[in-house]
């Protein structure tokens, strides 16, 4: 396992971490699926176990991932010990079945003790904003709560999770006062929006950790235009057959040029991610140790010429593709 430094923070996070969104546990709010199904506690715990050992220190979770059960798992098996990374989120909170955002002091300043007591920790390594809004930075609450939690030392660092489909403003916000330590953002072969961002963010001495990277399995090849989601999978509505189809047809020219690498597609599409310096670390599902193994493979140097194809392969195809998903 390969290390890079966290912008200009004191943390030294693995290349590859560990998205704990996954080992959540099936979650509802009303008909809306917020998780990815069922899972075994037991072999989350192995998960985590086999994904430290390969290496993987920096483990990225939210108070949300099962209404906190992912935390829970994290601190089960990690607990206070200095040797991993941890960062989670905060700003959602369900009240009469709605997915409600939250961004006041009041309560991130609650959210961040109950997620101490989770994950049995005294400190968490970088506190993120769960796709705070530019209103929300704007009122100021959730900037003065963040700072008031650093200087207490319950969080390390501080930054955004921002949004999938256009993360500028929230982040251009931050970047023109020098706030904030890092963001999170979503960057694959499929969804390339954030390219631009990355590269100004981590100029600036930004960390930066990019988020579902093989777009919900998409990028594994193991999908057919036959796979189907149970209900309690939030992917039975983000990828309905048409629009599964759509997409495996697109990325047959993605596959063309991954052959003659010889790697497996996952390692392919992590790779790509990595290719671009800006970004610290890359943080794939892992849900058991089996994932573990497969998400930890060498990676691979893409030549600039593969890149550049691939990047326009973003704006013929797949840049209208993630207009849909939005």
């Amino acid at each position: 396992m390969n290390y890079r430094k966290f912008g200009n923070t004191e943390l030294l996070v693995s290349e590859i971490g560990f998205g704990a969104w996954a080992i959540g546990r099936p979650a509802m709010v009303g008909d809306l699926a917020i998780g990815w199904g069922d899972v075994d506690d037991n072999t989350s715990i192995e998960a985590l176990k086999k994904s430290f050992d390969l290496g993987i220190n920096f483990y990225d979770t939210a108070d949300f991932y099962g209404f906190g059960h992912s935390e829970e798992i994290i601190g089960k098996v990690f607990g206070n010990r200095t040797d991993v990374i941890i960062a989670t989120k905060v700003g959602h909170r369900v009240e009469n079945q709605q997915i409600l955002l939250d961004y006041s002091k009041h309560h991130i300043l609650k959210s961040c003790d109950e997620s101490l007591k989770r994950l049995k920790r005294d400190y968490i390594d970088f506190y993120q904003l769960h796709s705070a809004k530019l209103n929300h930075l704007e009122d100021g609450q959730c900037i003065e709560a963040m700072e008031e939690l650093k200087s207490k030392g319950k969080i390390r660092y501080w930054g955004i999770s921002l949004n999938t489909f256009n993360p500028y403003p929230e982040a251009e916000f931050l970047l023109g006062r020098n706030l904030a330590d890092g963001f999170q953002v979503a960057f694959n072969i499929i969804n390339q929006r954030s390219l631009k961002l990355i590269e100004t963010a981590s100029q600036k001495g930004y960390g930066i950790i990019a988020r579902i990277p093989l777009q919900f399995g998409l990028l594994t090849g193991k999908f057919t235009k036959e796979t189907r989601f149970n209900k309690d999978d939030h992917r039975s509505f983000r990828l309905k057959p048409e629009f599964l189809s759509e997409l495996l047809d697109a990325l047959e020219d993605v596959w063309k040029i991954s052959e003659k690498y010889i790697v497996d597609k996952v390692t392919f599409a992590l790779s790509f991610i990595m290719n671009h310096k800006g970004v610290s670390t890359v943080i794939p599902g892992i849900r058991t140790p089996e994932q573990a193994v497969k998400n930890t493979q060498p990676l691979i140097n893409i030549s600039e010429e593969d890149l550049e194809t691939l990047h326009q392969l973003f704006t013929k195809k797949f840049d209208e593709l993630v207009s849909k998903m939005s």
